[in-house]
């Protein structure tokens, strides 16, 4: 996705080697026509998955998550951080550790919007570690349903989340993969 591609080497802020801050148009304020071209490209590339829903991590994750479940025609759903006092039926929990917050968050979806008919596409904002699509995978696999792909927006291709993504058998799709944060600059993959 040039457009993407293109926001990032523009509009992104490298902290460090290993933060990359894109909070002006992904993340804080939301650039929507690039969040509804997203959605286009992971629905070109999931079409064929029979995807019944699509699930994303709260909160970075959730504008591009609906762009996408807009274009599958199928609900969004978000694992919460929080348990409202709501949520008076069961739901399935897991650990999520954030690499960007370096916090450890329990996250919670009621088991009333996700059962063992569904066909998960997960998407996030950020791939790092893969901590959050890991615990997102161990969300539906506790409730019986199949995850059929991870779709990552940016993915900092020099941390070890893809390798932990597909050893989990996961099929992970990246729009902009980011090779470097070295010298305060952002270097995509293919630019190296």
């Amino acid at each position: 996705m040039e457009a993407l591609r293109q926001k990032v080497k523009e509009d992104g802020v490298v902290i460090g080697e290993k933060i990359l801050k894109v909070d002006g148009f992904l993340n804080h304020q939301i650039d929507a026509q690039l969040m509804y071209d997203i959605g286009e490209t992971f629905y070109e590339q999931f079409k064929d998955q029979k995807v019944t829903k699509i699930l994303t991590v709260e909160a970075s994750g959730i504008a591009p998550a609906i762009m996408v479940a807009y274009k599958f025609g199928v609900p969004c759903l978000f694992a919460k951080k929080a348990k409202p006092n709501t949520l008076n039926k069961g739901f399935y929990q897991t650990d999520i550790h954030s690499f960007t917050k370096d916090k450890t968050n329990s996250v919670i979806i009621s088991e009333e919007f996700l059962d063992e008919h569904d066909r998960v596409l997960i998407i996030d904002d950020f791939l790092a570690n893969g901590d959050a699509s890991l615990g997102l995978n161990r969300l539906v696999h506790q409730a019986g349903a199949e995850t059929v792909g991870v779709g990552i927006v940016v993915e900092k291709s020099f941390q070890q989340g893809r390798t932990r993504l597909e050893e989990a058998g996961l099929k992970v799709s990246s729009l902009c993969e980011v090779a470097s944060l070295s010298g305060n600059k952002v270097t995509l993959v293919g630019e190296e």
